[in-house]
């Protein structure tokens, strides 16, 4: 099993949602995130300077069976992609076990 972890714009959610949907990515977590970014120069805006460091992102937690792992991924990739500075970023990490409260059953199959 695989932790696929994405920071994306807050403007790519539904998207990159509807197309983790098509592939069949159903189940997963996310939370608004602010984090800290290049240094880029801030905005002026009729002489108030504005810190432009600060990001407002999302950030999506998906565990998935490895023949996901892929999928999942080219999915973000494709619906969160604008081509411009600040697009995110994807982490994967391994699983090692999963358990599934309700019955305790353990391994991949908690993930249906």
């Amino acid at each position: 099993m695989k932790k696929i972890e994405a920071i994306i714009r807050r403007s790519k959610y539904r998207v990159v949602k509807e197309a983790l949907h098509d592939k069949g990515i159903t189940f997963f977590s996310y939370w608004d995130v602010t984090g800290v970014g290049n240094e880029q120069k801030g905005s002026v805006y009729r002489g108030v300077s504005y810190s432009t460091t600060d990001i407002q992102r999302r950030y999506l937690s998906i565990i998935v069976n490895d023949d996901f792992e892929e999928i999942a991924i080219s999915a973000i990739l494709d619906a969160a992609k604008t081509g411009e500075v600040g697009d995110g970023k994807i982490f994967v990490s391994n699983i090692e076990e999963a358990y599934r409260i309700r019955t305790s059953e353990k391994g991949s199959g908690t993930l249906n």
